[in-house]
């Protein structure tokens, strides 16, 4: 493990911000922070980084301190600077030597070669953002700490970052927080969800949603809906039929693997011709809904 906390406790006056968190976060992982507004991850992520201290509690490191990177969550920097000088500076700062090289490669892959000229008075909040990756990632730390990373991005910029993060897994290790939990399932490991400082769930994304997998299908259909509805509200393992569309249904079950044996069965017996059909795997989002309510 590269990072681990036990029983981590902050405190602000009579405000518990975060409350006995124990974290493990594995060596050239992607470990995403996630959690409603409020919950703590921006306090973890300060603590981590050295820049708040706990009340209480053991932080474990498996990395000198100049060999991590923070990117907080509205970076800000001096606006007569331009965007390369930015950038060459925070290099200068993390990995003294020939960095120019270096510099550029980040520039361009921030996506702002064309922009690295001017001066950062004139850039937008998405581009401030931009930037402030590029700082990040231009010392090749081996621990990076993320705080809404693509915040502030549109749908193109969101791609090219969760890209870059994505290119490091195996190469450094991430941790981000995020409340776009759609970026965190693709690019994440690992997650950790938090709600009032209390750390709910902390494992491999992939056992969380396995493990709480939705009994239902979605079935689409050439022809023969309503045959389909009938025969399968006849079904003892059905537990509902809800039409999505003319040629699509969604069928609750009582178990997948009932679903499995018999639902081929079914939709063959009334003449049902099928498209797909397909078990309802649950995302991130329902879990987080789940944990959090």
């Amino acid at each position: 493990m590269i990072v681990q906390t036990r029983d981590l406790t902050k405190l602000y006056g009579g405000h518990t911000a975060l409350s006995a968190v124990d974290i493990n976060v594995p060596d050239r992982c992607v470990y995403g922070l996630v959690g409603p507004n409020g919950a703590g991850k921006t306090t973890l992520l300060a603590i981590l980084a050295g820049l708040r201290r706990p009340t209480s509690g053991e932080i474990l490191l498996g990395v000198a301190r100049h060999r991590m990177a923070v990117l907080p969550d509205t970076p800000q920097f001096d606006p007569w600077l331009t965007g390369r000088e930015v950038v060459a500076l925070a290099a200068r700062l993390a990995a003294p030597g020939d960095t120019e090289e270096r510099v550029e490669q980040t520039l361009r892959d921030a996506g702002l070669a064309d922009a690295a000229q001017r001066r950062v008075g004139g850039y937008s909040r998405g581009m401030l953002q931009r930037l402030g990756i590029a700082c990040t990632l231009v010392g090749e730390p081996s621990l990076l700490l993320l705080d809404e990373p693509a915040s502030a991005l549109d749908p193109a910029g969101r791609r090219e970052v969760l890209d870059l993060i994505a290119r490091l897994r195996g190469h450094a290790t991430v941790i981000m927080s995020s409340h776009i939990l759609a970026d965190v399932q693709e690019v994440c490991d690992s997650v950790g969800i938090l709600r009032d400082g209390r750390l709910l769930f902390e494992g491999r994304l992939d056992s969380l949603l396995v493990g709480r997998a939705v009994p239902a299908y979605r079935i689409h259909l050439r022809s023969g809906a309503e045959s389909a509805t009938e025969a399968l509200r006849s079904q003892d393992w059905v537990i509902g039929v809800d039409p999505l569309t003319a040629n699509r249904l969604h069928l609750n079950v009582r178990s997948l693997a009932e679903a499995e044996a018999s639902l081929p069965a079914v939709l063959a017996g009334c003449g049902a011709h099928v498209i797909s059909m397909a078990p309802e795997a649950a995302d991130l989002e329902d879990v987080f809904l789940e944990l959090t309510s």
